[in-house]
């Protein structure tokens, strides 16, 4: 036997005498019809993060809360601009009868200075009328000249001129002047004469009466 022959049966001899290798197997053995565990690094990024579902409603939620709070500031800011818009129609209407009605006092009053002048030449036509009583040989001059009052007293009537009723009523210093005053009574003074007729335009004293007041 040659020594190559040798060492080959030395080796099979000796590998014959070598323990078994173990393999062991560490997989885990899940049960017939349970799901498989997920890996770890999943349960901690679960655990971490929570479900994507879980995400995707807390958005939406969250979403939600800023759309209605958007919401509700522009609905007090639209309270806002009506309210001030209320209130600028409300001074612009006061505004406007202000205007209107100073405009219907002036066109009203504008005529006042020249019906004051006329009033001058009312109290001539009466004086006129009255002297002319006394001269019946005036009868003709007497009708053409009360026909001229009567026009122009119809014409300043139609300007709102009125005259103010004085005889026998109370003493008025709105619309009475006394320019006489007789009797030492404490009783209420009473008009006894009007010595000028007093004139309103449209309601306003433009000419107290002139008259002559009595107390008993």
């Amino acid at each position: 036997m040659g020594e190559r022959d040798q060492m080959r049966d030395g080796e099979e001899a000796g590998a014959h005498q070598r323990p078994p290798v173990k393999v062991v197997d560490r997989r885990r053995v899940r049960p017939e019809g349970s799901a498989a565990a997920p890996p770890q690094g999943a349960e901690v990024g679960m655990e971490a993060g929570g479900t994507p579902g879980t995400r995707a409603e807390e958005g939406t939620t969250a979403e939600q809360a800023a759309m209605q709070a958007e919401l509700e500031e522009a609905r007090r800011q639209a309270a806002e601009y009506r309210d001030h818009l209320q209130r600028l129609q409300a001074e612009f209407e006061n505004y406007r009868k202000r205007v209107l009605k100073e405009q219907t006092r002036a066109v009203e009053r504008a005529a006042e200075p020249l019906i004051r002048r006329l009033l001058e030449v009312l109290d001539e036509f009466e004086l006129a009328l009255m002297a002319a009583e006394d001269r019946p040989d005036f009868d003709r001059f007497l009708h053409g000249v009360e026909l001229v009052y009567a026009k122009l007293v119809e014409a300043l009537k139609a300007e709102g001129l009125e005259r103010i009723e004085a005889l026998g009523k109370r003493f008025d210093p709105a619309e009475h002047e006394a320019l006489m005053q007789v009797g030492e009574g404490d009783g209420e003074p009473v008009v006894v004469d009007v010595l000028r007729q007093g004139y309103k335009l449209r309601g306003q004293v433009i000419r107290p009466a002139g008259v002559k007041v009595a107390r008993s």
